[in-house]
């Protein structure tokens, strides 16, 4: 291969590996007509794009991932951290992630019972009472970040407790035999 072709091949490659990051000097979001996001991103217009989180249990903030819909699922840039946006942004890109990933809030424990290998959670959650089905023991339906928990049901569903330590005596009791 001549150093020319060479040259340009790395350069191709580097364009296709760079991050593009979403900033408010760079970016615009928007609602659409139907309720999804749309981003102007350097003047480009984009007219419905998907928000991913990279890490959605670590640092559900950061780092998330800004992607065309245009059946190659194109990654447009990344959203280092959400904060430096302003309000209005911070809003609608949440109600986007919150839509993507649907996940309950438990407020309240009201019982676990085991039975023949799974356990049948009644909470309450931010969106009313809810029953649920998991794996019974610490089989890996609960994952445990310092004071978050995170369940999984056993159709595939996230249910999250926020701060462990808010919940009452009895509640970590019927929750410890799951961490």
């Amino acid at each position: 291969m001549s150093e020319d072709i060479l040259k340009h091949e790395e350069e191709k490659l580097e364009e296709l590996l760079k991050i593009n990051y979403l900033t408010p000097n760079n970016s615009v979001f928007r609602k659409t007509e139907g309720g999804f996001s749309a981003l102007t991103f350097n003047g480009t217009d984009y007219g419905h794009v998907n928000l991913i989180r990279a890490f959605p249990f670590s640092a559900p903030d950061e780092f998330i991932s800004v992607r065309k819909i245009d059946g190659k699922n194109e990654e447009i840039g990344i959203i280092e951290k959400l904060n430096i946006f302003d309000k209005d942004t911070v809003e609608l890109i949440n109600k986007q992630l919150e839509i993507r990933y649907f996940m309950p809030e438990i407020i309240k424990i009201i019982s676990i019972k085991e039975e023949y290998g799974h356990a049948y959670w009644t909470v309450l959650t931010n969106k009313g009472t809810c029953n649920f089905t998991s794996a019974a023991g610490s089989s890996g339906a609960v994952i445990q970040l310092d004071k978050r928990v995170i369940i999984k049901d056993s159709s595939e569903n996230r249910y999250e407790i926020k701060d462990i330590s808010l919940l009452s005596q009895k509640e970590l009791k019927k929750l410890e035999l799951y961490l």
